[in-house]
């Protein structure tokens, strides 16, 4: 089975190069599109590099030039193409190409929570579980049958870096399974039920900001949410920007005349801070690193 692939982040490495890793005569990789950076993703990947290695032809698109994309697949006729960790919506001209359609991957429990930045909305909203899904991509927004999906627990002491292992190591075994499927002509296609979908704004920097008057829960579900690859939490100490990358929930109660913000205590390193209504939050990591006295700027 000749396929094509389409990627830019670091999902998108891992599934070629398991692709590649394969038995051999199951897939032959025919080309990769690819970018050679990004301002949008925070983990980004130039797929360049393992194509060179590996001798597979591959192009990188420009965002004004996107009809040589469909150009290059065009030409090598690929019967199906992985589009795994790319941020805009494919062409109907591209689609057409591969008798199998086009594979798309979302991190999320699709028909529910389509759209972006599905693991730092999952784990913000503080959300018990989500899925590793992958789909024929159509028309739509991650609207497409499924192919295959896995329902993927999500811990309390889970952050935005642990949740993305979980997921990739999930979608090994689909990617293996459904990849072995397509090929002997097995697969099955499991219609969405539109009824049922949501879809997840784009995020901005202001839904980064820690507003103190929120309950101490929702504030370290913001933390683990933005946590490393994504550019974390934040929060002011006077004129400066601290990120938060670690923190607890207090389980003790604190008086409710105390103003959200306030620093109730500093133990080494741990700062609590109070939150809304009889809540308190621990922060335990965070940069930089700051002077006691300036806590009282908080």
């Amino acid at each position: 089975m000749k396929v094509g692939f389409i990627g830019c982040v670091q999902s998108s490495s891992r599934a070629l190069n398991l692709l590649l890793q394969l038995e051999p005569g199951l897939v032959e990789i025919v080309g990769v599109v690819t970018k050679k950076s990004s301002e949008i993703n925070a983990d980004f990947v130039d797929l360049g590099p393992i194509c060179e290695a590996n001798d597979i032809p591959y192009h990188y698109e420009v965002a004004k030039e996107r009809d040589k994309s469909i150009d290059f697949m065009r030409e090598l006729k690929p019967d199906v193409i992985y589009c795994f960790g790319w941020s805009y919506l494919l062409p109907e001209e591209l689609m057409k190409i591969p008798p199998l359609g086009i594979i798309g991957f979302h991190p999320a429990k699709l028909p529910q929570n389509g759209g972006r930045h599905p693991i730092i909305w999952a784990l913000a909203l503080g959300l018990s579980e989500t899925a590793s899904s992958f789909f024929r991509i159509d028309k739509g927004t991650d609207s497409g049958p499924l192919i295959s999906q896995e329902i993927i627990k999500i811990h309390p002491h889970d952050n935005a870096s642990t949740l993305y292992k979980k997921i990739l190591n999930a979608s090994d075994i689909q990617i293996r399974r459904f990849t072995r499927e397509l090929a002997n002509g097995s697969a099955y296609f499991r219609e969405q039920n539109h009824a049922d979908a949501n879809y997840w704004r784009k995020r901005n920097r202001d839904d980064g900001r820690i507003d103190w008057r929120m309950g101490a829960g929702d504030i370290h579900n913001l933390i683990r949410a933005l946590h490393k690859p994504y550019p974390g939490a934040e929060y002011h100490v006077g004129d400066l920007v601290v990120k938060a990358w670690k923190s607890s929930v207090s389980e003790a109660k604190h008086p409710t005349n105390i103003e959200p913000g306030r620093v109730l205590e500093v133990v080494g390193s741990r700062v609590l801070v109070k939150c809304a209504h009889e809540s308190a939050i621990w922060l335990e990591e965070f940069e930089p690193q700051i002077a006691l006295h300036r806590w009282q700027c908080l």
